[in-house]
């Protein structure tokens, strides 16, 4: 699992730090699921500190379709 958030996405290291923890949770919630996966999540434009939760409930439904991708291919 990575993350990639770029100083021009982000200017303070702060608010870098606040969007990976928040996506770290996110993770955490599928990781079993995603243990065979190699993800990378970046993020291509800056944000708000108020839109730092939409971030993360953006990133937790990307996290939960891949399950639900690989769900359905296994059951092929």
């Amino acid at each position: 699992m990575g993350f990639v958030i770029g100083k021009k996405a982000l200017r303070n290291a702060v608010d870098r730090n606040r969007v990976r923890r928040v996506l770290r949770v996110a993770v955490a919630r599928v990781r079993p699921a995603i243990e065979v996966f190699d993800v990378i999540l970046r993020l291509k434009r800056g944000c708000a500190r108020h839109e730092v939760p939409a971030v993360a409930a953006e990133a937790a439904a990307l996290l939960a379709a891949l399950v639900a991708a690989a769900g359905r291919d296994q059951a092929r």
